[in-house]
């Protein structure tokens, strides 16, 4: 085997090489910002100051993170199960109204320790739910959970549109949104901003998703059946059990961003307010190599682009929201569509070393 070829270390292709995709990616940025008469570096400086410039900087960046946690850890078990979920929108959707509709029947009568144990499951159980039909489609008949998982995503969208314009609609109001919770159910702010003890929610879901994926037989099971369908037939897997059991946990991780966004900040439910976190969910996965370890790093990038670009665009006019999606979708290209550009040069370097 020649020596440029020789495969990268763990290291390298897990920390490395994503390095290399995001500074790939900044340089296109850099160059774009330069041509519409743009500093690229006062602009690189607005971008860091606005994501962690100031604890509220920093609060707002780690509210964004925790909705791509939730949501890169949904693709990303799906993901280790051979399964492509891009449904994560509609689930974090329906998982917010049975956060709602959980909070809503109960907010006058729990105290706070006894309500949010209920909505969050709620929020999860919801998600889980909503998730479990494409994947009975996909394990019962054959139907691809790409297409089914997104079209869920339309049905999710009309579905809440109803339900908030003609039955949950508080009375009185000409917007589409519930009355507002009650005290008990607001989880505790942090940093003075929308950061909320929901972060704390997410990072445990990282430790709950490494232990089952790498040290439970489930997990192992899951993890075969996306390597290998055969060899996970061979030693008695249940195909279609694991595909129920990966799109559920997958579904109700996604419908946990309710937890954030209704719970955390808006205190009531409201059309959109996912936001597209389901789609951005999907690179955060493919950044993370689908690693508890690594969503947490992705989600905090995408955290921090989503709030120091805000800064960026309300400081510098030439800069509109339009030219941050494209900051975030060179980011997304690189770290997935580009991947392996660097590959090659960079095996062919670590190899020479000694």
């Amino acid at each position: 085997m020649s020596t440029s070829r020789r495969p990268l270390p763990v290291w390298a292709d897990i920390i490395l090489l994503p390095l290399i995709n995001i500074a790939l990616a900044f340089i296109v940025v850099g160059i774009i910002v330069e041509i519409i008469g743009v500093d690229p570096f006062q602009a690189l400086g607005l971008l860091v100051t606005g994501a962690v410039g100031s604890s509220e900087s920093i609060g707002y960046t780690l509210y964004y993170a925790t909705n791509f946690i939730f949501t890169g850890l949904a693709v990303s078990v799906a993901f280790h199960a051979g399964l492509f979920n891009i449904g994560g929108e509609g689930q974090a959707y329906i998982g917010g109204l049975g956060c709602g509709l959980a909070i809503l029947a109960f907010d006058r009568f729990l105290p706070a320790w006894l309500l949010v144990p209920i909505a969050i499951a709620a929020a999860a159980l919801f998600g889980a739910a909503w998730a479990a039909v494409p994947a009975w489609l996909q394990a019962s008949r054959g139907s691809h959970i790409v297409i089914t998982t997104i079209m869920f995503n339309f049905v999710a969208s009309a579905l809440m549109v109803y339900l908030m314009v003609n039955v949950l609609i508080a009375p009185g109001s000409m917007t589409p949104q519930s009355r507002g919770f009650a005290p008990s159910a607001a989880l505790p702010v942090l940093l003075g901003s929308t950061l909320n003890l929901s972060i704390a929610l997410a990072l445990a879901c990282c430790v709950a998703v490494w232990i089952f994926l790498w040290h439970t037989s489930w997990g192992y099971a899951l993890r075969t059946m996306g390597h290998n369908p055969a060899a996970a037939v061979y030693a008695g897997t249940n195909l279609k059990r694991m595909t129920m059991l990966a799109m559920c946990l997958s579904g109700a991780l996604a419908g946990l961003v309710s937890v954030n966004e209704l719970m955390g900040v808006q205190h009531r439910i409201l059309l959109d307010f996912q936001a597209g976190y389901g789609f951005a969910g999907i690179a955060v996965a493919l950044m993370g190599r689908s690693h508890p370890l690594g969503v947490v790093l992705a989600a905090l990038l995408f955290g921090a682009l989503q709030q120091g670009g805000a800064e960026l665009s309300f400081d510098i006019p030439g800069i509109t929201r339009e030219m941050v999606v494209v900051i975030q979708g060179l980011v997304i290209l690189f770290s997935g569509a580009l991947e392996h550009l660097p590959r090659p040069w960079l095996q062919a370097v670590l190899a020479r070393r000694p």
